[in-house]
């Protein structure tokens, strides 16, 4: 080699640009990565390696070359340095910085801009194309190793950023020092080295519309500070170990159109607090306490309130941020693991309540992420929720799509769950939905139907339903629009099953009413049946009929104690023998007085009372003989499976229907007395010869009823009645039903009552 020798040929004065300084002092600069880290250029014809780093709480900065330190020089005092280098990029290796802070600290770092970006061509690709199903693992927090060094890797979407920065106790909270790399597809990357699992971080925005600057929580953080902060926090999904196998092996097989399905819906911050602080539980406890309390009950499902990550418990969760964490308020990510993991393994489901419809304006969510209008569409009349206050996802947008069916993905193979509640699907449908005239844009054809929902709608559907054979997604939808339940080649959304609103509000509308009146109201508690089997529905009673002064469900019932608990053991049986699925909320099997207060456990201490107690055992013993009864579930979607014997006796205030599976001896007999008058030798024709058992009734004395039964089985007399070829006498209690079966009642154990304080 000719030419100086290294150790005495001069150093050449920095190429780089004083505007690229600057704007990296600024935190302004779009491509931090051009400037920052090592960068080879040839001199002269001689080959040298300039070190960059940023570095504002430090004093002094040496590169660190295999033991050899050498000085770098501070361009800018403010924190810029440069060290140049003879040799090339393979002449430094892996180099570090070594640094004296201006507290007189010294340490040694890696540097984050010596990495290269990892996300792949092809998950660019999906991404701009909004199909990168499983975009949780290209985006967000993830602790990894590169080249051998262990750290974090950042991403995110901001593709109207001029600036992303990380930022978090480890750099300062400066918004400066970690500018992440601008990839393809609007992504920007960073790895930080050495940062550890639980360290709190944002993204410090800086907009390329008129300087626009923010902090953002990560879209797609898997933890987050317990409110009030709102940092995201750096969480490994790679840890847990799971234990339900066997639950998701039998998971693929099932249909539940054709089997039992009983939701218990509950609030994790109210349903029980510990007893003396008054302090919510951990997942883990919880998951304990939900998983035993449901198999008592005979419940088949837990059905959660929102668990994202939201700030106002009085939002109940409807209200997110962090649509892939766990809300910090109950443990971490791994304990909500466990959680599920414990309902599985006592054979209990867990449905998510789930939110695509709308969300906050928080500063630090999604809201205005990079300055635009990223997640929401711009125009308020398509972006705003008007009575909620809230923003609308821009679902024609295909990486917005692909957010949030990302997530949906997410907790069903991350968390397990078994299904989602699609909140407000209605607020999705519709383009006017709760708008006055002039206040919404009507679609391409000029009708009121948002296109770009319904798709995403099916989408989600059909995303859910390949990738996880078994599980569940149920629609809340308030208006009649046609097929919810129906696959989308046949024209439908694809759901599973849907709320039935109408015969919810009409059922409630004749229980309030006092025994006289519903002679007159008669078609409120018949009216159901004639569209029972258009969709798959279930039968809800949902947090949202005991709240806002609608009261309890015991406190709607009219009368005196005795005849509200008595019309409420009706009304349950009545749920419960219609066709459908069901769902009911938490503190109404004890008969809970108040309304829910979301600040405070459900009122368990009135298990002490017996009234309340002998409420809770009807509903224990009236959930496990549902799940033993093919007859109310083995054909809830078929009109065969249900058929009237009498709905037209307005003046005895009565009503008894059959429910039939697919076996013949399975068939059932159902009778209700809507009034709190006694009736001996009420006649009603049967489907089949009997004698036929009395397998439930709501006036038992032990639950709190004043014992009319039919002990006995009653035998059948031949001649028509009721258009059947046999009937039988009955006596039908005061405000009371029975369930009448070929078969004695299956065995089940008895129970005096479960608290749980």
């Amino acid at each position: 080699m000719t030419g100086t020798p290294a150790s005495v040929r001069p150093t050449p004065r920095s190429w780089l640009a004083k505007a690229d300084i600057d704007a990296i002092v600024a935190g302004a600069h779009s491509r931090p990565a051009d400037v920052l880290g090592p960068h080879d250029r040839t001199v002269d014809g001689q080959p040298w390696l300039a070190v960059r780093a940023f570095r504002p709480l430090d004093l002094e900065v040496r590169v660190n070359v295999n033991g050899r330190k050498h000085q770098a020089v501070c361009l800018d005092p403010a924190g810029f340095f440069e060290c140049l280098l003879p040799g090339d990029g393979e002449t430094a290796g892996t180099y570090r910085l070594d640094l004296l802070g201006r507290d007189g600290t010294a340490s040694t770092i890696e540097d984050p801009y010596r990495f290269p970006t990892c996300i792949s061509d092809h998950d660019f690709h999906l991404w701009g194309e909004g199909r990168l199903y499983r975009a949780w693992r290209a985006l967000g927090a993830h602790p990894t190793v590169q080249f051998g060094v262990p750290g974090v890797r950042f991403a995110v979407w901001a593709p109207n950023a001029q600036r992303m920065s990380v930022m978090g106790p480890f750099n300062g909270w400066d918004a400066r020092t970690h500018a992440m790399q601008q990839t393809q597809s609007g992504l920007w990357e960073l790895f930080i080295p050495h940062l550890v699992e639980g360290e709190q971080y944002k993204y410090a925005v800086l907009s390329k519309q008129q300087a626009y600057a923010i902090d953002k929580m990560d879209p797609f953080g898997f933890h987050a500070e317990l409110r009030p902060g709102t940092s995201s926090r750096v969480w490994s999904l790679d840890r847990f170990a799971w234990n339900d196998r066997e639950w998701l092996d039998q998971r693929t097989e099932r249909n539940f159109r054709e089997q039992p399905l009983n939701v218990y819906e509950v609030h994790l911050g109210s349903w029980t607090r510990d007893a003396d602080t008054g302090a919510m539980l951990n997942y883990r406890e919880l998951g304990r306490r939900l998983a035993d309390y449901c198999l008592e009950m005979g419940y088949t499902h837990v059905q959660l309130l929102p668990v994202m990550e939201h700030p106002l418990d009085r939002s109940w969760g409807y209200q997110a941020t962090g649509y892939f964490a766990p809300t910090s308020r109950f443990g971490t990510p791994d304990d909500f693991r466990a959680m599920v993991d414990h309902c599985h393994r006592a054979g209990i489901g867990v449905i998510l309540d789930w939110v695509p419809a709308h969300f906050p304006k928080d500063g630090h969510g999604l809201a205005f992420f990079d300055g635009t209008h990223l997640f929401e569409h711009e125009d308020p009349r398509q972006g705003e929720h008007r009575v909620w206050t809230t923003r609308i996802f821009n679902f024609g947008r295909p990486q917005v799509r692909n957010f949030l069916i990302s997530n949906a993905l997410f907790w069903l193979e991350e968390y397990h769950v078994d299904g989602f509640r699609v909140d407000a699907v209605a607020a999705m449908l519709y383009l006017d939905f709760e708008r006055e005239d002039g206040d919404w844009l009507p679609n391409e054809f000029g009708g009121r139907e948002n296109l770009e929902a319904i798709a995403f709608l099916k989408e989600f559907n059909r995303a859910v339903h390949t990738q996880h054979p078994g599980c569940i997604t149920i629609a809340e939808e308030s208006t009649a629009w046609p097929l919810v339940t129906y696959p989308d080649y046949l024209g439908g959304l694809g759901f599973d099953f849907k709320w039935n609103m109408g015969w919810m509000h009409d059922t409630l509308d004749y229980f309030e009413l006092d025994p006289i009146y519903r002679k007159f109201n008669q078609n409120l508690i018949t009216f159901g049946i004639t569209y029972a089997h258009s969709e798959n529905y279930i039968l809800a009673f949902s947090h949202d009929e005991v709240v806002h002064l609608k009261k309890s469900m015991l406190s709607k019932m009219p009368g005196d104690a005795w005849r509200q608990f008595a019309n409420l053991r009706l009304l349950t049986l009545y749920q419960y023998c219609h066709p459908g699925k069901l769902h009911s909320f938490m503190g109404s099997e004890i008969g809970q007085w108040n309304e829910w207060d979301e600040a405070r456990s459900i009122e368990w201490d009135l298990l002490a009372f017996e009234p309340h107690r002998q409420l809770q055992q009807f509903c224990r013993d009236m959930g496990r003989l549902y799940q033993r009864l093919p007859a109310l579930w083995e054909r809830d979607s078929e009109p065969d499976g249900f058929q009237w014997i009498e709905f037209r006796d307005i003046e005895n205030t009565t009503v008894c229907f059959v429910r039939r599976g697919e076996n013949k001896d399975d068939t059932l007999v159902v009778v209700l007395n809507m009034t709190p008058v006694v009736r001996h030798g009420y006649r009603i024709g049967v489907p089949e010869p009997g004698p036929w058992h009395e397998i439930m009734n709501t006036d038992r004395a032990d639950y709190g009823g004043s014992g009319i039964l039919n002990t006995e089985p009653r035998g059948t007399e031949p001649g028509i009645w009721h258009d059947f070829p046999q009937s039988l006498a009955l006596s039908l209690p005061p405000l009371g039903g029975m369930v009448l079966a070929l078969k004695p009642a299956p065995p089940s154990s008895q129970s005096t009552g479960t608290r749980h304080d």
